[in-house]
């Protein structure tokens, strides 16, 4: 009764002529922001904070909030049409969505993002409304040795990310704790591996490794592949429908990824990317035949896009219910809420009602909003495919570098982008996994300093992680998968054709 009559006063809140239009307003520019490129959520809330001193608070947080979720929806759009994330969290599409593009699919993928995407986020919200309580108690039971055993976990899984052998999946994922490894340590403030550099400092931005490692080694391997192709596909109705067995394979991969995203969403400083990826290698895992992934498998875009956008739902547990901010955007969140002087934490829902619950339902409003945005616009984002590449490649190369630039407004970094567009056109040649480097460089950091504040509450002593019930369950998922991998490995070298002897 209390969460009906919650959502009642939420659908009042909602359905206010200033709200509902600050709630397009949000969405329609997240989905703009999705598409381009690089931009990205922070630097678009960042300039929309002025705004939100002059009009209501509560529309203000829906409309900053709007971006943030609309974004996840937009950003598979560049991933699946152009092999070039729009986010980073839509980086994971780019592994099998692209692929169905060059397959003449693209239709039938966007369309079922879209579906992914607005499953995965009212299932999230859904979550959100019942267990926030309950989701907030459990990320408090997290400390350094659970989050540790976490990202251990994590990046074992990664592992499982690269098509073919392990090994390469493995280095990948190492590589990617050094290329983390480089700027300013946390704890001590002393910066490494700069070799003199000075903009190297503050570390290898997340938006131009993800854009060099998908996006200029895309277009790199295109030009070198065909460089005179156009890909010309006529969209219809009927080709962007999925057919009977997309829908049965994509089922309980959306639910499976809506679980695991609407999980790591409730952790601080965890995150949308994260989230998608670890649904990306659940969802290998459980695959009766793992080599589709990575050839255009209905299921690696729809379990990502899920997780994705319930992790944006539920991304709101700890910055509102705890006063944590889960990441940086979510910390803009916060700097809204406190702007207007409204404090979040264990009270915000009982001292705030209206503004908690005409989130909830506004959320639910965005969302719908967005399927009817992105659906007929299926047809215009496929046209893109239709411009001749002589003239999409430069400006995919201008949307990079404007992109990654308005970051940190910084020419080296464009420096950077292009080195490393190299490096992911050498990895790619070599048949090396960019998305196992990509989760090694996002969970190294976490990963490393979990394990030093852990180390430094225990006193240096390292059975703090297995004597920790939560830490201790983690580890024993880590040997178990390190295990099932052992013994597949085994197993398909003895179902292995053996070559036959030649005859004297």
């Amino acid at each position: 009764m209390e969460i009906a009559s919650g959502l009642l006063l939420g659908l009042e809140v909602a359905l206010n002529p200033t709200t509902l239009l600050y709630c397009f307003i949000g969405v329609f520019l997240g989905t703009l922001i999705g598409v381009l490129p690089g931009i990205g959520t922070l630097a678009t809330i960042s300039l929309l904070l002025p705004i939100t001193y002059h009009i209501p608070p509560t529309a203000a947080l829906v409309m900053l909030a709007g971006v943030w979720y609309g974004a996840q929806y937009g950003g598979s759009t560049a991933s699946i049409l152009l092999n070039l994330p729009g986010t980073p969290s839509s980086a994971v599409a780019c592994l099998d969505g692209y692929p169905m593009t060059k397959k003449g699919r693209a239709g039938v993928a966007l369309f079922m993002t879209t579906i992914a995407s607005f499953v995965g986020s009212m299932l999230g919200l859904a979550a959100l409304v019942m267990f926030t309580p309950a989701i907030a108690d459990m990320a408090l039971r997290f400390g350094p040795a659970e989050y540790f055993s976490m990202m251990l976990l994590g990046l074992i899984a990664a592992s499982t990310l690269a098509s073919g052998a392990p090994a390469k999946g493995l280095s990948m994922v190492v590589l990617g704790l050094l290329l983390g490894t480089v700027g300013t340590d946390v704890n001590t403030g002393v910066s490494r591996f700069h070799f003199g550099i000075p903009e190297m400092r503050d570390g290898i931005m997340l938006v131009a490794l993800a854009m060099g490692l998908f996006g200029i080694a895309e277009v790199v391997g295109s030009v070198r592949r065909n460089p005179g192709a156009e890909t010309k596909q006529k969209i219809t109705l009927r080709s962007m429908l999925p057919t009977r067995a997309d829908v049965t394979d994509s089922t309980l991969p959306m639910l499976r990824g809506t679980a695991i995203g609407s999980f790591f969403g409730a952790l601080p400083g965890t995150g949308t990317s994260i989230a998608a990826f670890m649904a990306y290698a659940a969802e290998k895992r459980v695959a009766r035949d793992p080599s589709r992934f990575g050839q255009g498998a209905i299921e690696g875009i729809t379990a990502p896009e899920a997780a994705n956008n319930a992790a944006a739902q539920t991304a709101f547990v700890p910055t509102l219910a705890l006063g944590i901010p889960g990441c940086a955007t979510m910390g803009l969140m916060l700097g809204a809420l406190i702007i207007h002087g409204i404090q979040p934490g264990p009270l915000f829902i009982a001292r705030q009602p209206e503004m908690f619950w005409g989130l909830v339902v506004s959320f639910a409003v965005g969302n719908i909003l967005l399927v009817i945005l992105n659906l007929p616009l299926i047809g215009l984002w496929i046209s893109i495919l239709r411009i001749p590449y002589r003239l999409l490649y430069p400006a995919i190369l201008l949307f990079i570098c404007v992109g990654v630039y308005s970051v940190r407004n910084n020419p080296f970094d464009l420096y950077v982008v292009a080195v490393l567009g190299v490096f992911g056109y050498v990895l790619s040649t070599l048949r090396f996994s960019a998305a196992a480097l990509l989760l090694g460089f996002v969970l190294g950091p976490l990963m490393e300093e979990n394990l030093r504040r852990a180390l430094l509450l225990s006193r240096g002593d390292p059975m703090v992680f297995v004597e920790r019930p939560i830490s201790a369950t983690l580890l024993a998922c880590c040997a178990g998968l390190l295990i099932w991998s052992v013994f597949g490995a085994m197993r398909a070298g003895r179902r292995a054709p053996q070559p036959a002897l030649a005859e004297s």
